[in-house]
């Protein structure tokens, strides 16, 4: 049953070849978030190689890295990052609004770019963080803001009605969300930077509450694009400010 929701887990959060699941039902999909923070250190093993192997070119290695995580995840979380914006920069604070411009399948202005601004600042703090003290703290990123997910899923009222934050909240417990903030927490040691994800997870969670009063799948996307952003980032300004 396990080994079928992590298979579960990898086919909707990756575009990875896995093996079929045979008599697919629904609530295995929906508990399979529990093991989403582990395809999250799969998606960091697979970005760690290009940044280590190829050390004497950050550059090359950064446009690498990052094309290796919008494949194999699919721009998943970039297309909810696109929609979220739109919907931010339409709605002027009314939830009703943001609501009805988040279903418009176009993506509009305002998503263009937040996707450019995106994919530049993966690409150049990537490149950055080649080479540095903590360079291999990335295998931890995405796999804390999976981690991120399971937290606003749990944390925050879905505001679509059989939405995937509603779909993932009812079928997940506190108990798992805590037990992989230890593991991620006692992984991230080695690369301490990462940690702050305990305190940027919160901080998100409370705009979410305060903005919209909850939290929509594609909210739960561009939190997770977000939370990656700025990961890495604490990894490359504490590879500045604290001697190797």
């Amino acid at each position: 049953m396990i080994g079928r929701r992590i298979i579960l887990a990898v086919q909707f959060l990756t575009r990875l070849p896995t093996p079929q699941v045979r008599d697919f039902r629904e609530e295995d999909l929906t508990r399979s978030a529990a093991f989403h923070p582990l395809v999250g250190l799969l998606v960091g093993v697979l970005l760690v190689l290009p940044l280590w192997g190829l050390s004497q070119r950050p550059g090359l290695a950064a446009v690498l890295a990052l094309t290796i995580w919008v494949w194999v995840t699919g721009a998943l979380h970039l297309d909810g990052l696109a929609d979220v914006a739109d919907a931010l920069g339409a709605a002027h604070r009314d939830p009703g609004r943001f609501l009805e411009v988040l279903k418009d399948p176009h993506t509009g202005a305002f998503g263009v770019v937040a996707l450019v601004l995106q994919l530049i600042l993966k690409l150049v703090l990537l490149a950055e963080l080649v080479g540095s003290q903590w360079w291999f703290g990335i295998i931890l990123v995405p796999a804390w803001a999976r981690w991120g997910s399971l937290w606003w899923s749990r944390r925050l009222p879905p505001i679509q009605q059989a939405g995937m934050a509603e779909r993932f909240s009812w079928q997940l417990g506190m108990g798992q969300v805590w037990a992989w903030a230890g593991l991620l927490a006692l992984a991230s040691i080695g690369a301490p930077p990462v940690a702050v994800a305990l305190v940027l997870v919160p901080a998100i969670a409370l705009y979410w509450r305060h903005r919209l009063g909850g939290i929509s799948g594609d909210c739960l996307g561009a939190s997770i694009e977000v939370l990656e952003t700025l990961l890495i980032l604490a990894l490359v300004l504490a590879s500045l400010i604290v001697p190797s």
